[in-house]
């Protein structure tokens, strides 16, 4: 029954998101942007064993393509509740777990799709990253997907506005931003701005996917990024759906 459940929501968003491609593909042009006329400027970074400088910002821009994609995610979902919609399909049998793995899963989905598109624009570019690194870099990019929209459409239950909704995301992910070190890795900053963004769980994430653009693999870094992105979907997933049964109940 969930099952059925989320193949029907992510079906309706799926065939909604296909009718608006300039859309999907318009998302992508920010970290191109960055791609663009940022990766340049670090082609005489002394890095080291960290590898070159696209193998360092490409993975930052990955993730940055889910944090300020997914965490967004929420202003469709307000736009529902205007209209009428949600409350139309809450008044069905569906799983409410199913209303928000359905919607999670397609704009995981999108982001991965994006993804494809922006680490194929950086290899024509130059960067050169094993197979099995890019694989493991779009598996995190999905968790961070899962869980940033999980949570972004569980606060938009809570504010209802636009307004009230925009403000909230944009002082949580500027922060998260500056002190995950997309752009940059952190250990090049001052100790004090290094040990706080040990705070920051996204930081766990860029420096997993950065072992793994290098082909380091069994790190300790790539073990927290893991345990990080799986245990934050988790607890989204959870949060979010208590969230969505609740506002049926």
């Amino acid at each position: 029954m969930l099952l059925h459940d989320t193949a029907l929501i992510f079906g309706r968003y799926a065939r909604q998101t296909l009718r608006s491609r300039f859309a999907m593909l318009f998302g992508v042009l920010m970290p191109l942007l960055y791609l663009l006329f940022f990766g340049p400027l670090l082609t005489d970074l002394p890095l080291g064993s960290q590898g070159s400088s696209w193998q360092l910002l490409v993975p930052g821009l990955l993730l940055q393509l889910g944090l300020f994609g997914a965490s967004f995610a929420g202003f469709t979902l307000i736009m529902e509740q205007n209209q009428g919609v949600f409350e139309r399909m809450r008044v069905t049998p569906v799983s409410r777990l199913a209303l928000l793995l359905g919607r999670v899963l397609r704009d995981a989905s999108v982001f991965v799709f994006q993804s494809v598109l922006l680490v194929l624009a950086a290899l024509a570019m130059g960067l050169r990253a094993p197979l099995a690194g890019v694989l493991i870099g779009f598996a995190f990019v999905g968790l961070l997907t899962v869980s940033l929209a999980s949570l972004s459409y569980a606060l938009a239950m809570k504010v209802r506005t636009p307004q009230e909704f925009g403000p909230a995301v944009n002082a949580l992910t500027m922060p998260s931003m500056l002190l995950s070190g997309l752009m940059l890795p952190m250990a090049l900053g001052p100790g004090w701005l290094d040990v706080l963004s040990h705070f920051m769980p996204f930081r766990y994430l860029v420096d997993a996917m950065r072992d793994a653009y290098v082909g380091h693999y069994a790190t300790a870094s790539m073990l927290y990024g893991v345990l990080v992105a799986a245990s934050l979907a988790g607890l989204a997933v959870t949060v979010g759906t208590r969230v969505f049964r609740r506002a049926g109940a």
